[in-house]
Protein backbone atom coordinates (compact mmCIF):
# COMPACT_ATOMS: atom_id res chain seq x y z
CA UNK A 1 0.00 0.00 0.00
CA UNK A 2 1.37 3.41 -1.00
CA UNK A 3 0.16 5.61 1.85
CA UNK A 4 0.82 8.90 0.04
CA UNK A 5 -1.43 7.87 -2.89
CA UNK A 6 -4.47 7.65 -0.61
CA UNK A 7 -7.09 10.39 -0.36
CA UNK A 8 -7.82 11.93 3.03
CA UNK A 9 -11.11 10.02 3.41
CA UNK A 10 -9.18 6.78 2.78
CA UNK A 11 -6.59 7.80 5.40
CA UNK A 12 -9.40 8.56 7.87
CA UNK A 13 -10.83 5.08 7.32
CA UNK A 14 -7.45 3.42 7.90
CA UNK A 15 -6.86 5.46 11.07
CA UNK A 16 -10.32 4.57 12.35
CA UNK A 17 -9.81 0.84 11.68
CA UNK A 18 -6.34 1.00 13.26
CA UNK A 19 -4.72 -0.18 10.01
CA UNK A 20 -2.47 2.88 10.14
CA UNK A 21 -1.24 5.28 12.82
CA UNK A 22 -0.72 9.00 12.41
CA UNK A 23 3.03 8.43 12.80
CA UNK A 24 3.07 5.94 9.91
CA UNK A 25 1.11 8.35 7.68
CA UNK A 26 3.29 11.34 8.60
CA UNK A 27 6.54 9.38 8.14
CA UNK A 28 5.36 8.23 4.68
CA UNK A 29 4.85 11.87 3.68
CA UNK A 30 8.16 12.94 5.22
CA UNK A 31 9.94 10.18 3.26
CA UNK A 32 8.23 11.38 0.07
CA UNK A 33 9.28 14.99 0.81
CA UNK A 34 12.88 13.86 1.45
CA UNK A 35 12.85 11.95 -1.84
CA UNK A 36 11.05 14.32 -4.21
CA UNK A 37 11.11 17.86 -2.78
CA UNK A 38 14.48 18.43 -4.47
CA UNK A 39 12.73 18.05 -7.85
CA UNK A 40 9.47 19.88 -7.11
CA UNK A 41 10.61 22.57 -4.61
CA UNK A 42 7.10 23.08 -3.29
CA UNK A 43 8.09 24.14 0.25
CA UNK A 44 9.57 27.30 1.70
CA UNK A 45 9.66 26.04 5.30
CA UNK A 46 9.31 22.25 5.70
CA UNK A 47 8.29 21.20 9.23
CA UNK A 48 9.10 17.49 8.87
CA UNK A 49 10.76 16.85 12.25
CA UNK A 50 8.08 18.79 14.12
CA UNK A 51 5.39 16.87 12.18
CA UNK A 52 6.73 13.43 13.21
CA UNK A 53 6.98 14.56 16.84
CA UNK A 54 3.41 15.86 16.78
CA UNK A 55 2.14 12.66 15.11
CA UNK A 56 3.65 10.55 17.92
CA UNK A 57 1.94 12.76 20.53
CA UNK A 58 -1.40 12.49 18.71
CA UNK A 59 -1.14 8.68 18.47
CA UNK A 60 -0.67 8.51 22.26
CA UNK A 61 -3.68 10.77 22.82
CA UNK A 62 -5.83 8.71 20.41
CA UNK A 63 -4.73 5.55 22.25
CA UNK A 64 -5.72 7.10 25.59
CA UNK A 65 -9.08 8.30 24.24
CA UNK A 66 -8.13 11.98 24.73
CA UNK A 67 -8.72 12.73 21.03
CA UNK A 68 -11.68 11.35 19.11
CA UNK A 69 -12.14 13.69 16.12
CA UNK A 70 -11.85 12.03 12.72
CA UNK A 71 -9.19 14.31 11.21
CA UNK A 72 -6.73 13.97 14.12
CA UNK A 73 -3.31 12.99 12.85
CA UNK A 74 -3.95 13.88 9.19
CA UNK A 75 -1.09 15.97 7.70
CA UNK A 76 -1.65 19.17 5.68
CA UNK A 77 0.41 21.80 3.81
CA UNK A 78 -0.18 25.55 4.24
CA UNK A 79 0.42 28.33 1.70
CA UNK A 80 3.01 30.73 3.07
CA UNK A 81 0.73 33.78 3.23
CA UNK A 82 -1.40 32.21 6.00
CA UNK A 83 -0.13 33.17 9.47
CA UNK A 84 1.07 30.25 11.59
CA UNK A 85 2.06 30.97 15.17
CA UNK A 86 5.79 30.52 15.85
CA UNK A 87 6.57 29.61 12.22
CA UNK A 88 7.94 31.79 9.43
CA UNK A 89 5.26 33.39 7.25
CA UNK A 90 7.24 34.89 4.38
CA UNK A 91 4.72 35.42 1.54
CA UNK A 92 7.69 34.23 -0.60
CA UNK A 93 9.21 37.72 -0.26
CA UNK A 94 12.55 39.09 0.86
CA UNK A 95 10.42 41.68 2.69
CA UNK A 96 9.20 39.02 5.15
CA UNK A 97 12.08 36.54 4.80
CA UNK A 98 12.58 36.24 8.57
CA UNK A 99 9.11 37.17 9.84
CA UNK A 100 7.80 34.71 12.42
CA UNK A 101 4.06 35.10 12.92
CA UNK A 102 3.06 35.81 16.56
CA UNK A 103 -0.45 34.40 16.03
CA UNK A 104 -2.50 31.87 14.06
CA UNK A 105 -4.87 32.74 11.24
CA UNK A 106 -8.47 31.67 11.96
CA UNK A 107 -8.15 28.79 9.47
CA UNK A 108 -5.02 27.60 11.31
CA UNK A 109 -6.88 27.70 14.65
CA UNK A 110 -9.55 25.48 13.07
CA UNK A 111 -6.97 23.08 11.65
CA UNK A 112 -5.16 22.88 15.00
CA UNK A 113 -8.46 22.26 16.77
CA UNK A 114 -8.91 19.20 14.52
CA UNK A 115 -5.40 18.04 15.58
CA UNK A 116 -4.12 18.03 12.01
CA UNK A 117 -0.37 18.08 11.42
CA UNK A 118 1.30 20.95 9.55
CA UNK A 119 3.96 19.48 7.20
CA UNK A 120 5.21 22.94 6.27
CA UNK A 121 4.70 26.27 4.55
CA UNK A 122 4.35 26.10 0.78
CA UNK A 123 5.89 28.23 -1.97
CA UNK A 124 3.92 30.87 -3.88
CA UNK A 125 4.32 33.94 -6.05
CA UNK A 126 5.54 36.84 -3.90
CA UNK A 127 2.58 38.31 -1.97
CA UNK A 128 0.33 36.08 -4.15
CA UNK A 129 1.03 38.20 -7.23
CA UNK A 130 1.57 35.97 -10.24
CA UNK A 131 0.28 32.99 -12.20
CA UNK A 132 3.31 30.70 -12.26
CA UNK A 133 5.17 30.66 -8.89
CA UNK A 134 8.18 32.05 -10.78
CA UNK A 135 7.93 35.29 -8.75
CA UNK A 136 8.93 33.67 -5.44
CA UNK A 137 11.99 35.23 -3.79
CA UNK A 138 13.19 31.75 -2.73
CA UNK A 139 12.93 29.41 -5.73
CA UNK A 140 10.70 28.38 -8.63
CA UNK A 141 8.36 25.48 -7.91
CA UNK A 142 8.19 22.88 -10.69
CA UNK A 143 5.11 21.11 -12.04
CA UNK A 144 5.24 17.39 -11.04
CA UNK A 145 3.77 16.40 -14.46
CA UNK A 146 6.72 17.95 -16.28
CA UNK A 147 9.50 19.57 -14.27
CA UNK A 148 10.26 22.02 -17.09
CA UNK A 149 6.81 23.60 -16.74
CA UNK A 150 5.27 25.92 -14.15
CA UNK A 151 2.75 24.65 -11.58
CA UNK A 152 0.60 27.78 -11.99
CA UNK A 153 0.16 30.43 -9.35
CA UNK A 154 0.05 32.01 -6.99
CA UNK A 155 -0.72 28.82 -4.97
CA UNK A 156 1.72 26.81 -7.12
CA UNK A 157 3.49 25.27 -4.12
CA UNK A 158 0.19 24.01 -2.69
CA UNK A 159 -1.00 22.47 -5.97
CA UNK A 160 2.39 20.92 -6.81
CA UNK A 161 2.73 19.45 -3.30
CA UNK A 162 -0.69 17.76 -3.55
CA UNK A 163 -0.04 16.51 -7.11
CA UNK A 164 3.38 15.10 -6.14
CA UNK A 165 1.91 13.44 -2.99
CA UNK A 166 4.14 15.53 -0.71
CA UNK A 167 1.01 16.45 1.28
CA UNK A 168 -2.46 14.79 1.26
CA UNK A 169 -4.12 18.19 0.86
CA UNK A 170 -3.27 21.88 1.26
CA UNK A 171 -4.64 25.36 1.81
CA UNK A 172 -4.21 28.00 -0.88
CA UNK A 173 -5.57 31.50 -1.42
CA UNK A 174 -7.38 32.79 -4.50
CA UNK A 175 -7.48 36.47 -5.54
CA UNK A 176 -8.05 36.05 -9.27
CA UNK A 177 -7.70 32.30 -9.84
CA UNK A 178 -4.72 31.48 -7.61
CA UNK A 179 -6.25 28.22 -6.33
CA UNK A 180 -8.06 27.11 -9.48
CA UNK A 181 -5.41 27.80 -12.14
CA UNK A 182 -2.59 25.88 -10.35
CA UNK A 183 -5.08 23.07 -9.59
CA UNK A 184 -5.78 22.92 -13.33
CA UNK A 185 -2.07 22.91 -14.26
CA UNK A 186 -1.26 20.20 -11.68
CA UNK A 187 -4.26 17.91 -12.26
CA UNK A 188 -5.82 18.31 -8.78
CA UNK A 189 -9.03 19.79 -7.36
CA UNK A 190 -9.07 23.46 -6.32
CA UNK A 191 -12.04 25.21 -4.69
CA UNK A 192 -12.44 28.97 -4.35
CA UNK A 193 -15.30 29.47 -1.84
CA UNK A 194 -17.82 32.33 -1.90
CA UNK A 195 -16.28 35.57 -0.63
CA UNK A 196 -16.95 35.69 3.12
CA UNK A 197 -17.52 31.95 3.65
CA UNK A 198 -13.98 31.38 4.98
CA UNK A 199 -12.38 33.89 7.35
CA UNK A 200 -9.54 35.99 5.95
CA UNK A 201 -8.23 36.85 9.43
CA UNK A 202 -4.51 36.01 9.38
CA UNK A 203 -4.27 35.83 5.59
CA UNK A 204 -1.66 38.42 4.54
CA UNK A 205 -3.74 40.70 2.34
CA UNK A 206 -3.09 41.25 -1.36
CA UNK A 207 -6.50 42.61 -2.48
CA UNK A 208 -8.91 42.50 0.45
CA UNK A 209 -12.16 42.57 -1.55
CA UNK A 210 -11.02 39.65 -3.75
CA UNK A 211 -8.86 37.33 -1.55
CA UNK A 212 -10.30 34.03 -0.34
CA UNK A 213 -8.69 30.99 1.33
CA UNK A 214 -9.70 27.56 -0.03
CA UNK A 215 -8.70 23.88 -0.29
CA UNK A 216 -6.50 22.13 -2.87
CA UNK A 217 -7.10 18.39 -2.73
CA UNK A 218 -6.75 15.07 -4.58
CA UNK A 219 -10.49 14.71 -5.11
CA UNK A 220 -13.84 16.46 -4.60
CA UNK A 221 -14.79 14.59 -1.41
CA UNK A 222 -11.61 15.79 0.30
CA UNK A 223 -12.44 19.31 -0.86
CA UNK A 224 -15.85 19.11 0.86
CA UNK A 225 -14.26 17.70 4.04
CA UNK A 226 -11.69 20.53 4.25
CA UNK A 227 -14.32 23.17 3.47
CA UNK A 228 -16.33 21.84 6.44
CA UNK A 229 -13.31 22.55 8.66
CA UNK A 230 -12.36 26.03 7.44
CA UNK A 231 -15.75 27.63 6.68
CA UNK A 232 -17.86 29.55 9.18
CA UNK A 233 -18.43 33.00 10.62
CA UNK A 234 -15.55 34.80 12.32
CA UNK A 235 -16.11 38.00 14.27
CA UNK A 236 -12.43 38.93 13.74
CA UNK A 237 -13.15 39.34 10.00
CA UNK A 238 -15.69 42.07 9.21
CA UNK A 239 -16.31 40.60 5.73
CA UNK A 240 -17.10 37.14 7.14
CA UNK A 241 -20.64 35.98 6.30
CA UNK A 242 -22.82 34.91 9.18
CA UNK A 243 -24.63 31.99 7.57
CA UNK A 244 -25.71 28.62 8.87
CA UNK A 245 -22.93 25.99 9.06
CA UNK A 246 -23.34 23.18 6.52
CA UNK A 247 -21.94 19.70 6.01
CA UNK A 248 -20.73 19.89 2.42
CA UNK A 249 -20.03 16.14 2.19
CA UNK A 250 -23.81 15.57 2.30
CA UNK A 251 -24.13 17.45 -1.01
CA UNK A 252 -22.16 14.78 -2.91
CA UNK A 253 -25.09 12.88 -4.40
CA UNK A 254 -23.63 11.61 -7.72
CA UNK A 255 -26.66 12.88 -9.61
CA UNK A 256 -26.98 15.85 -11.99
CA UNK A 257 -30.28 14.97 -13.67
CA UNK A 258 -32.12 18.18 -14.53
CA UNK A 259 -29.17 20.40 -13.48
CA UNK A 260 -29.11 23.49 -15.72
CA UNK A 261 -25.58 24.22 -16.92
CA UNK A 262 -24.82 27.43 -18.79
CA UNK A 263 -21.80 27.48 -21.12
CA UNK A 264 -20.61 31.05 -21.85
CA UNK A 265 -19.40 31.00 -25.45
CA UNK A 266 -16.89 33.82 -24.91
CA UNK A 267 -14.69 31.40 -22.93
CA UNK A 268 -14.45 29.01 -25.89
CA UNK A 269 -13.42 31.51 -28.55
CA UNK A 270 -10.12 32.99 -29.61
CA UNK A 271 -7.08 32.27 -27.39
CA UNK A 272 -8.21 28.90 -26.04
CA UNK A 273 -5.92 25.98 -26.84
CA UNK A 274 -7.45 23.47 -29.28
CA UNK A 275 -6.87 20.43 -27.03
CA UNK A 276 -8.27 22.24 -23.98
CA UNK A 277 -11.41 23.07 -25.98
CA UNK A 278 -11.79 19.43 -27.15
CA UNK A 279 -11.55 18.04 -23.60
CA UNK A 280 -14.07 20.59 -22.33
CA UNK A 281 -16.48 19.66 -25.12
CA UNK A 282 -16.12 15.99 -24.17
CA UNK A 283 -16.90 16.90 -20.53
CA UNK A 284 -19.99 18.84 -21.67
CA UNK A 285 -21.09 15.76 -23.64
CA UNK A 286 -20.57 13.63 -20.50
CA UNK A 287 -22.84 15.96 -18.50
CA UNK A 288 -25.52 15.63 -21.18
CA UNK A 289 -25.32 11.83 -20.92
CA UNK A 290 -25.69 12.16 -17.13
CA UNK A 291 -28.96 14.05 -17.61
CA UNK A 292 -27.88 17.66 -17.18
CA UNK A 293 -29.46 20.37 -19.36
CA UNK A 294 -26.73 22.27 -21.24
CA UNK A 295 -27.20 25.60 -22.95
CA UNK A 296 -24.82 28.03 -24.60
CA UNK A 297 -25.26 31.73 -23.81
CA UNK A 298 -23.38 35.02 -23.96
CA UNK A 299 -21.69 36.85 -21.06
CA UNK A 300 -21.45 40.45 -22.26
CA UNK A 301 -19.03 41.70 -19.58
CA UNK A 302 -16.23 39.17 -20.32
CA UNK A 303 -14.16 41.63 -22.35
CA UNK A 304 -13.99 44.03 -19.38
CA UNK A 305 -13.14 41.60 -16.55
CA UNK A 306 -9.35 41.53 -16.90
CA UNK A 307 -8.97 45.33 -16.96
CA UNK A 308 -11.44 45.71 -14.07
CA UNK A 309 -9.65 43.05 -12.03
CA UNK A 310 -6.14 44.46 -12.48
CA UNK A 311 -7.22 48.01 -11.63
CA UNK A 312 -9.02 46.97 -8.43
CA UNK A 313 -6.45 44.33 -7.37
CA UNK A 314 -3.47 46.64 -7.91
CA UNK A 315 -5.18 49.56 -6.15
CA UNK A 316 -5.87 47.38 -3.09
CA UNK A 317 -2.36 45.89 -3.22
CA UNK A 318 -0.82 49.37 -3.26
CA UNK A 319 -2.84 50.24 -0.15
CA UNK A 320 -2.28 46.92 1.69
CA UNK A 321 1.47 46.82 1.06
CA UNK A 322 1.98 50.37 2.29
CA UNK A 323 2.67 48.96 5.77
CA UNK A 324 5.95 47.38 4.64
CA UNK A 325 8.14 50.43 5.08
CA UNK A 326 11.29 49.22 6.84
CA UNK A 327 10.16 50.53 10.22
CA UNK A 328 7.46 48.42 11.84
CA UNK A 329 8.54 44.91 10.79
CA UNK A 330 9.90 43.16 7.74
CA UNK A 331 13.05 43.95 5.76
CA UNK A 332 14.99 47.11 6.60
CA UNK A 333 17.78 48.46 4.39
CA UNK A 334 21.21 49.15 5.86
CA UNK A 335 21.73 51.85 3.25
CA UNK A 336 20.07 55.14 4.35
CA UNK A 337 20.93 58.55 5.76
CA UNK A 338 17.41 59.91 6.31
CA UNK A 339 13.80 58.72 6.70
CA UNK A 340 12.91 59.11 3.02
CA UNK A 341 15.87 56.94 1.99
CA UNK A 342 14.93 54.34 4.61
CA UNK A 343 11.44 54.01 3.12
CA UNK A 344 12.60 54.08 -0.48
CA UNK A 345 15.54 51.67 -0.15
CA UNK A 346 13.74 49.19 2.13
CA UNK A 347 10.88 48.89 -0.35
CA UNK A 348 13.14 48.87 -3.43
CA UNK A 349 15.33 46.10 -2.01
CA UNK A 350 12.57 44.17 -0.21
CA UNK A 351 10.00 43.79 -3.01
CA UNK A 352 10.43 41.85 -6.27
CA UNK A 353 9.72 43.22 -9.75
CA UNK A 354 6.12 41.96 -10.09
CA UNK A 355 5.08 43.35 -6.69
CA UNK A 356 6.65 46.72 -7.54
CA UNK A 357 4.87 46.73 -10.90
CA UNK A 358 1.49 46.23 -9.23
CA UNK A 359 2.14 48.76 -6.45
CA UNK A 360 3.09 51.40 -9.07
CA UNK A 361 0.03 50.62 -11.19
CA UNK A 362 -2.24 50.65 -8.10
CA UNK A 363 -0.82 53.94 -6.82
CA UNK A 364 -1.31 55.46 -10.26
CA UNK A 365 -5.01 54.49 -10.55
CA UNK A 366 -5.67 55.84 -7.04
CA UNK A 367 -3.83 59.11 -7.60
CA UNK A 368 -5.50 62.48 -7.90
CA UNK A 369 -6.68 63.11 -11.45
CA UNK A 370 -6.81 59.42 -12.36
CA UNK A 371 -9.02 58.03 -9.56
CA UNK A 372 -12.30 58.78 -11.37
CA UNK A 373 -11.01 57.69 -14.77
CA UNK A 374 -9.72 54.31 -13.59
CA UNK A 375 -10.53 53.14 -10.07
CA UNK A 376 -14.05 54.58 -9.83
CA UNK A 377 -14.84 53.34 -13.35
CA UNK A 378 -13.55 49.85 -12.48
CA UNK A 379 -15.80 49.72 -9.41
CA UNK A 380 -18.80 50.71 -11.56
CA UNK A 381 -17.97 47.96 -14.07
CA UNK A 382 -17.60 45.53 -11.14
CA UNK A 383 -21.22 46.28 -10.22
CA UNK A 384 -22.29 45.53 -13.81
CA UNK A 385 -20.38 42.21 -13.76
CA UNK A 386 -22.07 41.23 -10.47
CA UNK A 387 -25.49 42.18 -11.85
CA UNK A 388 -24.94 40.14 -15.01
CA UNK A 389 -24.04 37.05 -12.95
CA UNK A 390 -27.13 37.56 -10.76
CA UNK A 391 -29.25 37.59 -13.92
CA UNK A 392 -27.53 34.50 -15.35
CA UNK A 393 -28.04 32.50 -12.13
CA UNK A 394 -31.79 33.06 -12.34
CA UNK A 395 -31.63 30.86 -15.44
CA UNK A 396 -28.77 28.40 -14.74
CA UNK A 397 -27.65 26.40 -11.68
CA UNK A 398 -23.96 26.43 -12.62
CA UNK A 399 -21.69 27.75 -15.38
CA UNK A 400 -19.05 25.62 -17.08
CA UNK A 401 -15.82 27.09 -18.53
CA UNK A 402 -12.17 26.13 -18.97
CA UNK A 403 -10.11 26.95 -15.85
CA UNK A 404 -7.24 28.15 -18.02
CA UNK A 405 -7.06 28.72 -21.79
CA UNK A 406 -3.87 26.59 -21.92
CA UNK A 407 -2.10 23.77 -20.10
CA UNK A 408 0.99 24.51 -17.97
CA UNK A 409 3.56 26.49 -19.94
CA UNK A 410 7.34 26.14 -19.80
CA UNK A 411 9.29 27.94 -17.07
CA UNK A 412 10.63 31.28 -18.34
CA UNK A 413 8.31 31.64 -21.34
CA UNK A 414 5.98 34.27 -19.83
CA UNK A 415 7.76 35.66 -16.77
CA UNK A 416 9.33 38.49 -18.81
CA UNK A 417 6.05 39.36 -20.51
CA UNK A 418 3.65 40.57 -17.78
CA UNK A 419 0.76 41.15 -20.18
CA UNK A 420 0.88 37.58 -21.46
CA UNK A 421 1.10 36.33 -17.85
CA UNK A 422 -1.97 38.42 -16.89
CA UNK A 423 -3.94 36.78 -19.73
CA UNK A 424 -3.51 33.43 -17.92
CA UNK A 425 -6.24 34.68 -15.53
CA UNK A 426 -8.85 35.41 -18.21
CA UNK A 427 -11.14 32.49 -17.25
CA UNK A 428 -10.94 32.91 -13.47
CA UNK A 429 -10.95 36.59 -12.43
CA UNK A 430 -14.66 37.32 -12.96
CA UNK A 431 -15.47 34.86 -10.14
CA UNK A 432 -13.47 36.94 -7.64
CA UNK A 433 -14.87 40.24 -8.93
CA UNK A 434 -18.42 38.94 -8.29
CA UNK A 435 -17.52 37.10 -5.04
CA UNK A 436 -18.78 33.74 -6.38
CA UNK A 437 -17.67 30.17 -5.60
CA UNK A 438 -15.93 28.09 -8.29
CA UNK A 439 -14.14 24.76 -8.47
CA UNK A 440 -11.52 23.44 -10.89
CA UNK A 441 -11.42 19.70 -11.54
CA UNK A 442 -9.25 17.78 -14.00
CA UNK A 443 -11.09 16.65 -17.15
CA UNK A 444 -8.29 14.91 -19.04
CA UNK A 445 -4.79 15.44 -20.40
CA UNK A 446 -3.43 16.80 -23.68
CA UNK A 447 -1.19 14.95 -26.18
CA UNK A 448 1.87 15.67 -23.99
CA UNK A 449 0.17 14.17 -20.90
CA UNK A 450 -0.39 17.59 -19.26
CA UNK A 451 -3.58 18.03 -17.20
CA UNK A 452 -6.52 20.13 -18.37
CA UNK A 453 -8.90 21.74 -15.86
CA UNK A 454 -12.62 22.41 -16.06
CA UNK A 455 -14.15 25.24 -14.00
CA UNK A 456 -17.65 25.07 -12.51
CA UNK A 457 -19.00 28.40 -11.21
CA UNK A 458 -21.92 28.63 -8.78
CA UNK A 459 -24.14 31.33 -7.35
CA UNK A 460 -23.15 32.93 -4.03
CA UNK A 461 -23.07 30.33 -1.22
CA UNK A 462 -24.05 27.56 -3.67
CA UNK A 463 -20.95 25.48 -2.89
CA UNK A 464 -23.14 22.38 -2.53
CA UNK A 465 -24.31 22.65 -6.15
CA UNK A 466 -20.82 22.96 -7.67
CA UNK A 467 -19.35 20.30 -5.36
CA UNK A 468 -22.05 17.81 -6.37
CA UNK A 469 -21.67 18.61 -10.10
CA UNK A 470 -17.88 18.19 -9.79
CA UNK A 471 -18.22 14.97 -7.77
CA UNK A 472 -20.68 13.44 -10.26
CA UNK A 473 -18.36 14.17 -13.18
CA UNK A 474 -15.34 12.91 -11.21
CA UNK A 475 -16.99 9.50 -10.68
CA UNK A 476 -17.29 8.86 -14.44
CA UNK A 477 -14.05 10.60 -15.51
CA UNK A 478 -11.94 8.59 -13.03
CA UNK A 479 -8.97 10.92 -13.66
CA UNK A 480 -6.83 9.91 -10.66
CA UNK A 481 -6.75 6.25 -11.66
CA UNK A 482 -6.05 6.92 -15.33
CA UNK A 483 -3.34 9.57 -15.15
CA UNK A 484 -0.44 10.19 -12.78
CA UNK A 485 2.53 12.54 -12.75
CA UNK A 486 5.98 10.98 -12.61
CA UNK A 487 8.06 13.32 -10.48
CA UNK A 488 11.61 13.61 -11.76
CA UNK A 489 11.07 10.35 -13.64
CA UNK A 490 11.44 8.56 -10.28
CA UNK A 491 8.14 7.78 -8.61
Amino acid sequence: MNITELTVQELQEKLKNKELTSTQITKAYVDKINKNEKYVQAFITPLTEEAIKKAEEIDKKIENGEITNSLAGIPIGIKDNICTNGVKTTCASKMLENFISPYDATVMQKINKENMINLGKLNMDEFAMGASTEYSYFHITKNPWNLNTVPGGSSGGSAAAVAANLVPWALGSDTGGSIRQPASFCGVVGLKPTYGLVSRYGLVAFASSLDQIGPITKDVTDSAILLNVISGHDEKDTTSANIEKKDYTKALKNNVKGLKIGVPKEYFGEGINKEVKEKLEQAIQKYKELGAIIEEFSLNTVEYVLATYYIIACAEASSNLGRFDGIRYGYRTQNFTNLKELFKNSRSEGFGSEVKRRIILGTYVLSSGYYDAYYKKAQQVRTLIKQEFEKVFKKYDILLTPTSPTVAFEIGTKSNNPLEMYLSDICTVSVNIAGLPAISIPCGVDSKNMPIGMQLIGNRFAEETILNAAYTYEQVANFRNKYKPVVGGKE
